[in-house]
């Protein structure tokens, strides 16, 4: 016999197979006869079955299949019953949500109601296999660390295909069901809310990911340096400290400048597995019902720097003449110098800024542009409403200034509205006045501000 065991000379026994421990006796009895499988003795235990199901277990199968059928033949379809196609196109096919356009609503089977349909089935499958994973734990005595690792990977689905797309007011914001549109999903989310290495939460969920590789990485590396020592029978060493666990335990008391007993680098493991699909969720969760741009927000609050200024400062040629003197420009307001330095629209964390020509209510090709974005945008978030306020000079006259305010609030609305947003979401606010010596020459007295914000 080998002096010890590992991958290569583990001894495997042959001797009659173990049922395992009894059951309730209100319990399904295990079904098949056990076998023992040589080649999976060299990976882990030789002996498979018995099998036990449950009816826990069996309709969890059920709603799981019928989930994954449903899914293959949508990608079948899409490729035109094709098998070859299918195969060759697989990790690129995928069952897609509903459009922006149907929001919360079910919308026809081809048009996004078959993926409600799996959203069902699949998480029903992943709620009985749960409830089905802490019953067994229970009633064999053990503890119930497994179940609610698992709750932590449905929490994160969950996020993803179920309380964020709620919370945004639309189905199109949930994960489709594909291989790299899935990939595709987490790209284009992280590009749409300002890159998600800005968000703390995600940051955290890395962290807890990487130091959870770690720790396993660590625990199985020691656990495999002292195997020819029985280290592998880690049991028997908590019960009867041998030179296996002593060894360990000096290793890493030199090494990482702690102690970690067999005991505790399980629970740490543990714990950081479990928590970076708990954080990674709360960061999901967040993008977009709480911070639409988490690059503005981190430099808001700090975390990092604004982007500099790079590009040279593009005037308004018609406010030329007005901002020729020393005099002029120190008349003007800081915004207003702001605002110098962008075209005549710019986008804000919240919406746009439109600056108008003087004495205009024209709406420009590259003013047209952004709020065809803008309205595109409002279109996947139909439980937001946007408030467009026109704002005036504060010198001249004020009637004819405050016409003038509504005319582009106007203009503004009616684009918003040919857009495909609804009247009952454009806000219209009454004609403000901006700050005192800023007439009707800068810009900042010839905006008219869009703010995006959740409706009732």
């Amino acid at each position: 016999m080998a002096e010890y065991q590992n991958l290569f000379t583990a001894v495997q026994p042959t001797g009659p197979l173990h049922g395992g421990v009894p059951l309730p006796r209100e319990d399904w009895e295990r079904t098949g006869k056990p076998f023992l499988v040589h080649l999976l003795g060299r990976l882990g235990n030789a002996q498979i079955g018995p099998v036990y199901l449950g009816g826990l277990g069996v309709a969890s199968l059920v709603f799981g299949t019928a989930a994954f059928n449903i899914i293959g033949f949508n990608m079948l379809a899409s490729v035109g019953w094709n098998p070859i196609e299918l195969i060759r196109q697989l990790f690129w096919l995928a069952l897609e949500p509903p459009a922006p356009a149907y929001g919360l609503s079910i919308p026809p089977l081809q048009q996004g109601g078959w993926w409600l349909i799996v959203g069902f089935l699949l998480t029903v499958s992943m709620m009985l296999w749960w409830a089905r994973t802490y019953r067994r734990a229970r009633q064999l005595g053990m503890g119930t660390h497994i179940a609610w690792a698992f709750a932590a990977a449905i929490w994160l689905y969950l996020v993803c295909g179920f309380f964020r797309p709620i919370m945004m007011g639309s189905w199109s914001e949930a994960v489709p069901f594909g291989v790299w549109p899935h990939l595709d999903w987490v790209s284009a989310l992280s590009l749409r809310h300002g890159n998600l290495f800005y968000n703390p939460f995600h940051a955290l969920s890395i962290v807890f990911l990487y130091g959870s590789v770690l720790l396993f990485a660590m625990h199985g590396a020691t656990i495999l340096a002292v195997s020819r020592f029985g280290g592998d029978r880690e049991i028997e060493q908590i019960i009867d400290r041998g030179t296996a666990t002593e060894r360990a335990a000096l290793f890493w008391r030199w090494t990482m400048g702690f102690n970690a007993t067999m005991e505790s680098i399980h629970r740490w493991a543990w714990w950081f597995a479990v928590l970076s699909p708990l954080t990674g969720g709360i960061g999901i969760l967040l993008t977009g019902p709480v911070v639409d741009n988490w690059y503005l927000w981190s430099a808001k609050h700090g975390v990092v720097p604004s982007y500099p200024a790079t590009y040279k400062v593009v005037v308004d040629p018609a406010l030329q003449a007005a901002r020729a003197t020393p005099a002029a420009l120190t008349a003007a307001a800081p915004a207003a110098a702001a605002v110098a330095a962008v075209a005549d629209v710019t986008r804000t964390p919240d919406g746009a800024t439109v600056f108008f020509k003087v004495a205009s209510t024209e709406i420009t090709p590259t003013q047209a542009e952004v709020l065809t974005e803008l309205a595109n945008e409002l279109k996947g978030k139909p439980q937001f409403k946007a408030t467009i306020s026109g704002y005036h000079s504060a010198t001249g006259d004020l009637a004819q200034n405050q016409e003038l305010a509504k005319g582009r609030a106007f203009a503004v609305r009616d684009f918003l509205g040919k857009a495909g947003i609804g009247e009952d979401r454009l806000v219209l606010e009454k004609p403000l006045q901006t700050e005192a010596n800023i007439s009707g020459e800068d810009p900042v007295a010839r905006r008219v501000e869009i703010k995006v914000a959740g409706g009732n």
